[in-house]
């Protein structure tokens, strides 16, 4: 990449505990790599005190929200915290959306709670005035059919999208982007291959999804908003246009969905 392009990873758990030994180091590393910050997004109410003093303390922004994997039968005590936190932090510029929330049927066994939790963030995200970040695996039919019934002022971003072009032009005519990660960097990641190459470049939002989401070439290390720019180089790539061209429409989607 070029040293001049401006980078943003649009979704890094950068307050987990796998960064808690080197994040002075990393964050300095992504300065030089021209990595200006990273969106982190709120997992569940047991991690948000520690998610805002990382955030705060490296000036990121970040969403608050509950993790599909991280509710069960309290969740509505967890959404009654998650208000009182956004209207305790309406006035703070750097939370910029609701999240991460979601569906995930891999995790089914608290399905039937999964689904009025993600109702009920859609309408925090819709008083708020504030985007979504939105987790989906296994689950694109009910995500799409609920965000068809909630028209959020601010629609929001599919993080770590893998899925079908179909799938993702149905997201697409909702108003959502698509966040694409490492996955791409894997050879046999056909289906998001394709859905790259085939969808206009103002489709999407680039993010790590780090620690989680190493490809498949880098099996066993730890994942970090490092690889930014290998993922905007392999989009570009596909996208048959250059790496500046796609850095600058990667950062403009960024910047204009989070209002940063």
């Amino acid at each position: 990449m070029t040293a001049s392009l401006r980078l943003i990873d649009s979704h890094a758990h950068l307050d987990f505990p796998e960064f808690d030994h080197d994040r002075d180091a990393l964050f300095a590393a992504m300065a030089k790599a021209n990595i200006t910050t990273c969106i982190i997004p709120g997992v569940s109410p047991v991690h948000w005190d520690r998610q805002l003093q990382v955030a705060h303390q490296y000036a990121c922004p970040y969403g608050l929200g509950l993790h599909p994997w991280y509710v069960d039968a309290h969740w509505p005590k967890a959404i009654d915290a998650l208000s009182e936190r956004l209207d305790n932090c309406s006035g703070d510029k750097k939370l910029v959306a609701v999240g991460e929330c979601g569906l995930d049927k891999m995790h089914g066994e608290n399905w039937h709670w999964q689904l009025p939790a993600l109702e009920a963030q859609l309408l925090l995200a819709s008083k708020h005035q504030l985007p979504v970040i939105l987790h989906s695996v296994k689950s694109h039919d009910p995500l799409i059919s609920m965000l068809s019934s909630h028209s959020l002022p601010r629609r929001g971003v599919i993080h770590g999208f893998y899925g079908s072009v179909e799938i993702a032009k149905r997201y697409i005519e909702l108003g959502y982007l698509l966040g694409v990660g490492g996955l791409l960097l894997n050879e046999d990641a056909k289906k998001l291959h394709k859905v790259v190459e085939t969808l206009p470049i103002e489709s999407f939002i680039c993010e790590t999804d780090s620690p989680a989401m190493t490809p498949k070439s880098a099996k066993g290390s730890r994942n970090s908003p490092l690889l930014i720019g290998q993922i905007v180089t392999k989009m570009a790539h596909l996208q048959k246009k250059s790496n500046v061209l796609i850095s600058e429409r990667l950062l403009s989607n960024v910047l204009q969905l989070f209002e940063l």
